[in-house]
């Protein structure tokens, strides 16, 4: 055996990919929340909610957990405060009544409407500091990333490869 192979490994956390992710989703989302939290008096929980419900207005709060990986009591309490503030609506599904669907109010949307060109630019501009190429080489690592760990379905990963191709 070499000396090499006998010594323990150590974890250099500094090197260690996973805590680094970690650290970045912090910092980015700390990063964007500079826009909504001030101007619109939102926490990173509920800029999640109302991100999600923007996008699918028939969602619920078990896709909102599912599709952002908040846990549901975090999700509840985000909820519970958009809906107390007006900004987003239950509806039962003609469906099955016991399940709620959620939407924007009419403020809820003028809200969002505000935030998405905001939220845009706030993402070129963090993604600035790389060249294209690393740019696409960065989004398509992602989009790896998520398939092997099974958190985005087969619609994320071809958004996420689209974004990629219209990428400066």
């Amino acid at each position: 055996m070499s000396p090499r192979s006998t010594r323990r490994a150590s974890l250099q956390l500094a090197r260690f990919v996973p805590f680094r992710l970690n650290r970045l989703a912090v910092a980015v989302s700390q990063h964007l929340s500079a826009i909504y939290r001030g101007r619109f008096q939102l926490d990173i929980p509920e800029w999640r909610v109302m991100a999600t419900v923007g996008q699918d207005p028939r969602c619920t709060a078990q896709h909102i957990a599912a599709s952002t990986r908040m846990h549901k009591t975090r999700v509840s309490r985000a909820i519970a405060h958009l809906l107390k503030r007006g900004l987003i609506e239950r509806v039962s599904r003609a469906a099955d009544r016991r399940e709620m669907q959620l939407r924007l109010s009419s403020s809820g949307r003028r809200m969002y409407a505000q935030l998405v060109p905001l939220a845009l630019l706030r993402e070129r501009a963090l993604l600035a500091c790389m060249s294209a190429r690393e740019l696409r080489g960065f989004i398509t690592g992602l989009a790896r990333l998520e398939g092997f760990l099974g958190v985005a379905g087969p619609a994320a990963a071809r958004a996420s490869a689209s974004h990629a191709e219209s990428l400066p």
